[in-house]
């Protein structure tokens, strides 16, 4: 079994360069298929989640070149076919192939998306989205059908009951190509969504107001080939300033968008620790001393759910009582029985976890329970003096790329045992 062997209590210090963002990636993947001609998608992280999409697309029939930091999809020769269980169950983001595919063909049959569990996360904003646009959905043994009426969709004004990235998405893939204008009210406005709207625009759609709680997409007949750069992954950068931070580091983070870490920025320094901000770095100095602080996740420019877990783990560190809410996962403490069997004083109530700030953990031998439980586990490891061995990586692998190379740069005394085959030397 692969386990990460954490030798803590070393301050971080250094640079890091920050990979291109796992949540516009698995977007931008499914998105490049309705072009037709190749598109190329830049600064592309290596990490499990991008591989699995790969071999998808492979599978649908697809060109697809993936070297090093870049891809290039041709969805040209694609045939429409079922695509069941097996690698759709690994990958949540799988769901975005609904919108593409009903965008590219007029109907989907594709199985329902695995990732990590936390807790009931419901697909029936995607499905009310795709019904408005005159799509039929149905749920047969566990694969979704969809299916255009009259081969193509027809815009519509269509209201989010509840801000979702994952529904604003899908629905601006689908309408991209529908006939007519469609409006989406009450969207999710993280940089990810303005980033999957940049390439469809690049492409030839016509969207407007991504960023924005409404955004206005007037259907387009054809999409062409192009070539786009993911920008910088906010929530990777956040763990590098959360981990510098609790090891009491002074880290620089190179290839960032400050105005995207601002919420993770404005909690820091309410804890104490310096942040200091560049035009494409962000530098954070740590502090011997962490006062409590209260932290509520909400859709962006909120403090994200992804740094929730990893945030809970720095302010075990802190003097006083903290409590983080989350307010979009509700299953989303389940690390929190690891970082009890560290020494940490924390109970679960409700949506929020109560904290009693400790000076020092202990190492100790935990598992990651998904992909951001495994990223706050690693930095109670460094953290933490003595030795803490982590199980779980699959998880890990889901999202950060090159994680153990990048933090023995910084001077962490980190080994993994059995080297996946996605670990790369930094770029």
């Amino acid at each position: 079994m692969e386990k990460l062997i954490i030798n803590g209590g070393k301050r971080l210090e250094g640079s890091v360069s920050i990979s291109g963002a796992k949540n516009s990636a698995v977007a931008l993947i499914p998105a490049a298929l309705l072009a037709d001609g190749p598109v190329v998608i830049e600064n592309l992280p290596h990490i499990q989640d991008v591989e699995i999409y790969c071999e998808l697309l492979k599978e649908m029939g697809a060109d697809v070149l993936f070297e090093d930091d870049w891809m290039e999809v041709d969805g040209r020769p694609m045939q429409l076919k079922l695509m069941p269980n097996g690698r759709i169950k690994k990958l949540r983001a799988s769901y975005y192939l609904w919108g593409a595919l009903l965008a590219k063909f007029g109907e989907a049959h594709v199985g329902l998306p695995g990732g990590c569990d936390l807790g009931p996360r419901p697909v029936d904003l995607h499905i009310k989205g795709f019904e408005a646009l005159g799509a039929r959905v149905e749920n047969q043994n566990g694969v979704m059908t969809l299916r255009a009426k009259n081969g193509r969709l027809k815009g519509a004004r269509i209201y989010l009951d509840l801000v979702s990235v994952g529904a604003t998405i899908n629905i601006m893939l689908a309408a991209s190509k529908a006939e007519g204008v469609t409006i989406i009210e009450n969207a999710a406005r993280e940089p990810e969504i303005v980033d999957v709207a940049t390439l469809l625009n690049n492409m030839g759609a016509k969207i407007k107001g991504a960023g924005t709680d409404i955004i206005r997409i007037e259907g387009v007949e054809r999409l062409r080939g192009c070539r786009h750069t993911i920008i910088p992954d906010r929530i990777e950068a956040g763990t590098y300033m959360i981990a510098a931070a609790a090891t009491r580091g002074s880290v620089t983070l190179e290839n960032v968008i400050p105005k995207h870490l601002e919420s993770v920025t404005a909690k820091l320094r309410e804890i104490g620790a310096e942040v200091l901000e560049m035009d494409d770095c962000i530098q954070v100095n740590g502090r011997e001393v962490y006062r409590a602080i209260d932290v509520k996740t909400s859709p962006y420019p909120g403090f994200p759910t992804d740094l929730q877990q990893p945030i809970t783990t720095l302010l075990t560190l802190a003097t006083g009582t903290s409590v983080v809410t989350d307010n979009i996962y509700s299953a989303r403490f389940r690390h929190v029985d690891e970082l009890r069997r560290m020494g940490a004083n924390l109970k679960v109530e409700g949506r929020s976890a109560v904290i009693e700030g400790t000076r020092q953990l202990n190492g100790a031998k935990v598992v990651a329970s998904d992909l951001r439980a495994g990223a706050a586990l690693v930095i109670a490891g460094l953290a933490t003096p003595g030795t803490t061995e982590l199980e779980g990586l699959e998880h890990i692998d889901r999202g950060y790329e090159n994680l153990v190379s990048k933090l023995q740069s910084l001077g962490a005394d980190v080994k993994r045992i059995g080297l996946p085959r996605m670990e790369r030397h930094p770029r």
